[in-house]
């Protein structure tokens, strides 16, 4: 009964979107903006919202039994769809319109995929009592996310109408390209750890052992994957003709690198405090993101033109070290230095390394190459002089059952 109330009122809600969407497409402002081929691509995501709503139970069932590998299947094939489509489509010059088709090809696939692995009796409900269980457990939730929307993807579909189209393209480009680090790292360890956490929620002293796990291993595969690609950005651009084009970008895709650097710190953080039910404290925490984002971005973009949105951005991400104070309410004698300081002493080296050899870098795709393998070199070993105790504990407790 609580899947199908669930699934009920996200079909709602996802309707509601799909409706203010075609409102938004009928007075022709986003054609006037970005085209028709952009109207049909609004209108793709917004499909894709009730479409990715089939799916949701599903995946809820799956994170409750902890059954990872079978959750990540879906999500393959639907980025092996989605690329593959949008490659072909461009190949045969549909032009940005190969968006369109290859999210809407996401969305069935993933469906598709997700209902093999995991069926369950798809109904709709009402329910009076579990209606009013599930919105007063889930508002917080629901609001949090919200405000997360608000702070991300609306902010910049607001830019996308007040910055001109080419600075905006370059905007999106740095803050696209600085993401990958992210998602490859801290997005993936967080959809395994939160229903973890949550299941370790009476257990302090080995939720706290948990949290520190995930900020150590987290750290280590960030920090040089971030440092490399902030390095190396510039003699990429001038190595590559096709990407010279970029290099007016260069400064903000920097910027957001190394405030992503910060959010590899708080998300699993804010993370913990989801899980473990202290809504209230990572829904301040999001509130304070959002209103600086709002305010201080037009401030910065008016001083500093298109980079003052990095700009903000950078300064923003040093307020995470909130939600250490916040968390460290809840969990008692929570580490977080001794678990990143080796860490970031190797970064600092391959930094120093790497901004040497500016010069060396930037004359061919060997000499690249070669600046990205010693940089890596600098960093592994810099580590492991400081810390190759440390890593073989932490990957031998891993081991641990019980």
């Amino acid at each position: 009964k609580d899947y199908r109330v669930a699934f009920t009122i996200q079909q709602l809600l996802s309707w509601l979107i799909v409706l203010v969407i075609l409102l938004i497409l009928a007075t022709g402002l986003v054609q006037q903006k970005f085209g028709e081929v952009g109207g049909w691509i609004l209108l793709a995501l917004a499909i894709s919202f009730p479409l990715a709503t089939l799916k949701t139970v599903s995946s809820i069932i799956l994170e409750r039994r902890l059954e990872f590998s079978k959750l990540i299947l879906p999500q393959i094939f639907e980025q092996l769809v989605f690329h593959g489509i949008l490659i072909v489509l461009a190949w045969q010059r549909f032009g940005a319109m190969a968006y369109a088709y290859a999210i809407l090809a996401r969305s069935v696939i993933g469906i598709g995929v997700m209902w093999l692995i995991q069926p369950w009796q798809i109904g709709f409900s009402l329910d009076k009592k579990a209606l009013k269980g599930l919105i007063s457990f889930g508002m917080k939730f629901q609001l949090n996310d919200l405000l997360a929307r608000v702070k991300d993807q609306l902010f910049f579909l607001a830019l996308g109408w007040f910055l001109p189209v080419k600075q905006f393209g370059l905007i999106n480009w740095a803050k696209t390209w600085s993401m990958y680090p992210y998602n490859l790292t801290v997005q993936n360890v967080m959809a395994i750890t939160f229903p973890t956490f949550s299941r370790l929620q009476h257990r302090k002293d080995l939720l706290r052992k948990a949290i520190e796990k995930s900020i150590f291993f987290i750290s280590l595969g960030i920090l040089p994957i971030l440092v490399g690609m902030s390095v190396l950005i510039w003699p990429l651009t001038q190595v590559f003709a096709e990407y010279q084009k970029w290099q007016p970008a260069v400064l903000s895709f920097v910027l957001f690198a190394l405030s992503i650097g910060w959010a590899a710190l708080s998300t699993p953080l804010v993370n913990t405090l989801n899980a473990i039910g202290q809504i209230n404290k990572s829904l301040k925490l999001m509130l304070i993101w959002t209103v600086l984002t709002w305010v201080l971005t037009p401030l910065m973009i008016w001083q500093f033109s298109y980079h003052g949105v990095a700009v903000a951005a950078f300064i923003i991400s040093f307020t995470s070290i909130l939600s250490v104070y916040y968390v460290r309410q809840v969990i008692k004698n929570l580490r977080i230095w001794p678990n990143i300081w080796r860490q970031l002493i190797a970064a600092m080296a391959m930094t120093g390394v790497g901004v040497a050899g500016l010069n060396w870098w930037n004359q061919s795709l060997i000499w690249l190459i070669t600046g990205g393998v010693v940089m890596g070199g600098v960093y592994s070993l810099s580590f492991l002089l400081l810390g190759w105790q440390k890593l073989l504990a932490e990957v031998k407790s891993l081991r641990i059952k019980g």
